[in-house]
């Protein structure tokens, strides 16, 4: 298992001058980082690459950045799915670019369209195709997708574990896999470990927080269902803190973030990092 943090904990833009961010995620004792791209996102991929692999980390990229809104794979518009598809190849060649790891999200649709209505019967079908046209073109560039389920005040398309295990199965490539966020799960789930199961093929990442999007283990999270559930399917992938860095201004306000959980990046990821590294010892030892 791997440890790492989104790059909002610390900054609310990535730049070719916020590379000695790496430093310091290497100095918490973490394996990788994420960064946030979009169309309002500029910074020299070989810049970034080369700092990393010198310090041995892995990167991981995901669409924080501006996403247009006409691209979107679950569009109704043909051409807005198009539009979509296109959209996401150019981050996935950003993220070979970068020698990232893994394109996560909510690829699936776009954060923040939440249609309240019953979805076109082939909504699934049009999408999970563009999903495997998207997944052929990573696995070309050596980048996995991972799809994240989000919640219902998010997007429709795919709230639940087992919403995003129809769509990989539709989309029918072995490049797609799951990356599961805990603080979406808290709206949408009443188990855990059944959540954790279900994807348990597929899991990439987890993005580990709580319900308020702080720290993990001083809120409505089960960690320890989280923690037994990940042992005894020897996750061997990657728990990514994420938050979002109160102290950058209006940087949380404008996220949505309108409560103080993430003042300190470096306090963050060391409160988190501690607690999950521990409640996972403590599992491996408790006899089943």
């Amino acid at each position: 298992m791997k440890f790492g943090a989104h790059s909002y904990i610390f900054t609310d833009q990535w730049a070719d001058d916020k590379l000695d961010l790496l430093d310091t995620i290497k100095e918490l004792g973490l394996d990788c980082l994420e960064i946030a791209v979009g169309d309002d996102v500029s910074f020299t991929p070989q810049l970034t690459r080369r700092r990393a692999e010198a310090l041995g980390l892995e990167m991981f990229i995901g669409p924080g950045g501006a996403w247009p809104t006409e691209c979107d794979v679950s569009a109704d518009s043909p051409a807005d799915r198009k539009r979509g598809l296109a959209w996401h190849k150019k981050q996935v060649d950003l993220a070979s670019r970068l020698g990232a790891t893994a394109y996560c999200g909510a690829l699936y649709g776009h954060p923040g369209v939440v249609k309240r209505r019953r979805p076109p019967v082939n909504e699934l079908e049009y999408t999970a195709e563009c999903l495997h046209h998207l997944a052929e073109h990573g696995q070309r560039k050596g980048v996995k997708i991972a799809l994240e389920p989000m919640s219902h005040f998010r997007t429709h398309v795919a709230n639940t574990p087992e919403q995003v295990t129809t769509l990989i199965s539709k989309a029918d490539h072995p490049n797609l896999f799951v990356l599961l966020d805990t603080y979406h799960l808290v709206t949408e789930i009443r188990d855990y470990a059944q959540a954790i199961q279900t994807v348990h093929q597929s899991l990439l990442v987890i993005h580990a927080c709580e319900n308020d999007r702080g720290v993990p283990g001083s809120g409505l999270v089960p960690w320890d269902a989280v923690f037994q559930t990940l042992n005894e399917i020897d996750f061997q992938g990657y728990v990514l803190f994420e938050s979002y860095n109160s102290s950058i201004g209006d940087f949380a306000v404008q996220r949505g973030m309108f409560h103080n959980v993430c003042p300190d990046g470096t306090a963050f990821v060391q409160e988190a990092l501690a607690y999950v590294r521990n409640g996972l010892a403590l599992h491996r030892q408790k006899p089943k």
